[in-house]
């Protein structure tokens, strides 16, 4: 059962519905055969069971198409309703034109045994390939033709059985259509968590990688211009370098590896020591060592992504980074001087990738320009429930 255990729940609940149906009507011809074979002749009761066979054939091939409809998996096989109603039709008429009166002994006869096994075949076939409804009304045509031939208690009954098979079976195929949906939820559900990790680690490689670029640019930069006026500082410059590269390789590792987080401490303190180095001054005004690690984590990034934009998109002088707590909101707001350009801003991939983390945490970002050379980054988080604001 090795082959079994490997298939999923919802395979395996699909072949227990098929096989339900499957079952129930492959036995018609030797149920008929069963019921008739005292009442009629052994010809008869040869064509009888060969015309059960064939229709038995038909409605398998049915219930398997009508499945694969309800599923949305191909159109209504039309043909082959129509096939097996056709089928059932003639071998109602063609068993009272038969048997016309009942056997002595017998009150119902081989005719309503014929139909009522018919009706059974067909009508479980059926229930799965058209809507309610329609069933519904094949099964009272049925249970009138039934009580025109026999008593009328046998005609009740008829419909009461139909109906209670119908019933069963459409429960079963919107439980199929249930699993099947649950299935397909749980499948677009790994598919978004594949796709929103891809999103976290390109936020990240941006986060780590963009920032040191940058710097490593200025500093090379200086270096050159050192070098090309024979200044001893230039090896001094590229010893920073190589650091700098060195320091963003391990945070590019710790990346890779899926554990790396932003503390917020250890950023501020490296963007005052990052913008020294570039010749910035930056001053920081409060101090977020009492918030909860969460919003550290992500102000730590907000942090980084400031620093990554103020290094690649300006030529500032110098940068204020306030931290401040009023109420249960917490607020990073980053300033600096030396943009040129339009006074529109435009969100790019690093505020866009700062933006979704603050808002998976209920905040807000904003980025606007300031006059008459400079701009603003804020930021501004909930506190969660139960943290106390220094």
């Amino acid at each position: 059962m090795g082959w079994w255990r490997r298939r999923g729940q919802a395979t395996r609940f699909e072949w227990y519905v098929r096989g339900s149906f499957y079952s129930q009507i492959a036995l018609s011809p030797l149920l008929v055969g069963f019921l008739v074979q005292l009442e009629v002749t052994r010809l008869a009761l040869t064509v009888v069971v060969v015309g059960f066979v064939a229709l038995t054939a038909v409605c398998l091939l049915l219930v398997r198409a009508g499945i694969d409809a309800y599923l949305g998996l191909r159109p209504r096989p039309t043909a082959l309703i129509l096939t097996g109603g056709g089928l059932s039709a003639a071998g109602a008429a063609a068993a009272v034109a038969a048997y016309p009166h009942p056997t002595p002994g017998q009150p119902d006869g081989p005719a309503a045994a014929i139909l009522i096994m018919l009706a059974l075949t067909y009508v479980a076939a059926l229930c799965a390939a058209v809507r309610p409804r329609i069933t519904l009304a094949v099964v009272l045509a049925c249970g009138t033709g039934i009580g025109l031939i026999s008593n009328g208690p046998a005609a009740v009954a008829l419909v009461l059985l139909l109906g209670s098979v119908v019933g069963a079976y459409r429960v079963l195929l919107w439980m199929l259509g249930v699993v099947r949906e649950l299935e397909r939820a749980r499948h677009v559900q790994a598919g978004l968590a594949v796709a929103e990790e891809r999103l976290r680690f390109a936020r990240d490689l941006h986060d780590v990688v963009g920032r040191t670029l940058s710097v490593v640019a200025l500093k090379a930069e200086l270096a050159a211009q050192l070098a090309r006026r024979g200044r001893e500082e230039a090896v001094a410059e590229m010893l920073e370098v190589r650091r700098i590269a060195q320091d963003s390789l391990t945070e590019l590792r710790a990346v890779v590896g899926g554990y790396r987080a932003a503390d917020l401490d250890v950023e501020l303190a490296g963007a005052r020591a990052l913008l020294a180095s570039a010749g910035i001054q930056c001053r920081v005004i409060g101090d977020g060592g009492d918030l909860p690690a969460a919003l550290q984590n992500t102000l730590g990034w907000a942090v980084r992504e400031g620093i990554t934009n103020l290094l690649r998109h300006s030529e500032a002088r110098s940068c204020v980074v306030t931290l401040r707590c009023v109420s249960d909101v917490v607020t990073l707001t980053m300033t600096n001087n030396g943009v040129t350009g339009g006074q529109k801003v435009v969100f790019g991939g690093g505020l866009i990738g700062l933006t979704e983390r603050i808002t998976t945490l209920g905040g807000t970002v904003s980025a606007v320009r300031t006059a008459p050379d400079g701009f603003e980054l804020c930021v501004e988080l909930p506190l969660p429930v139960g943290a106390v604001a220094a």
